[in-house]
């Protein structure tokens, strides 16, 4: 690092730097020890002086910063400044990460749009219920509309049976095998038919998988399950769904010979 006797021009001190960024000189000096931004020369008594290539740098820091990046992302992120595709290249990574940050509040601004809709549709306040709708709403998970419709019992139950993970792993299969439903439907395939079964079969493992195998729990099942009038795109697949699966959950459980919801056939 060069040392100078006075302050040549085109150099500023750590003071004109804090004051022209709107940073503290505290920040400035933590920045230099964590190897972030060091100055680029020193003056005979010690102080530290900065170039207009340091303000560029300085800029990349505090925008990353705030865009919730931690001092170690960006130390890595910092990108070479010494020519003019240099400077054009840290704008466009910068930029990117501003365009993926506005995409991030937009996704956030929706999932808040969604709750306030859903809350609104409540006959009572659950702040329980709101927390698990929250959650559902930050995964992405569409399926939420499905827990104003659960109560308080079901919801402790989905609670100890799943982690975050697992009731992911088993929404997405859920979505998936429902999506296979209603391609069946499409192609008009018999409640009776083979394929049919072999998928309705899968559906009712879901079922069990869901309830632990608690039987108690299927009526409740039922009543959510029952859409009379659909208001939403994952309502309107689900009543595709429950309309095929009732004929073909008959044929299945006949031939097994046993009803679930408690009537046994011979």
């Amino acid at each position: 690092m060069a040392k100078y006797r006075a302050i040549p021009q085109g150099f500023m001190t750590v003071g004109e730097v804090a004051k022209k960024m709107g940073v503290t000189v505290r920040t400035l000096q933590y920045y230099d020890k964590e190897g972030l931004l060091s100055p680029s020369a020193e003056s005979k008594g010690g102080r530290r002086l900065y170039t207009d290539k340091d303000l560029i740098t300085l800029h990349q820091i505090i925008s990353l910063k705030s865009l919730g990046f931690s001092l170690d992302d960006i130390k890595e992120r910092l990108i070479s400044l010494e020519t003019p595709a240099d400077v054009a290249n840290a704008l466009t990574e910068q930029a990117d990460d501003i365009r993926q940050k506005i995409e991030q509040l937009q996704a956030s601004l929706s999932a808040i749009e969604q709750l306030k809709a859903e809350v609104l549709q409540m006959q009572t306040v659950n702040f329980k219920k709101y927390a698990d709708i929250i959650v559902n709403l930050q995964m992405k998970n569409d399926s939420y509309y499905l827990i104003k419709r659960f109560d308080d019992d079901t919801l402790d139950h989905i609670r100890s049976q799943f982690d975050k993970e697992s009731g992911l792993d088993f929404m997405d299969r859920f979505n998936r095998l429902s999506d296979e439903i209603v391609q069946l439907q499409k192609e008009n395939v018999p409640p009776e038919s083979e394929k049919c079964q072999q998928v309705v079969k899968e559906y009712w493992g879901l079922i069990m998988e869901f309830t632990n195998g608690d039987m108690s729990m299927l009526p409740k099942l039922v009543e959510v399950g029952n859409i009379d009038t659909a208001t939403n795109a994952w309502e309107e697949r689900q009543k595709i769904v429950n309309d095929y699966l009732e004929p073909a959950l008959q044929v299945y459980f006949s031939r097994l010979g046993t009803n679930p919801f408690g009537e046994v056939k011979p």
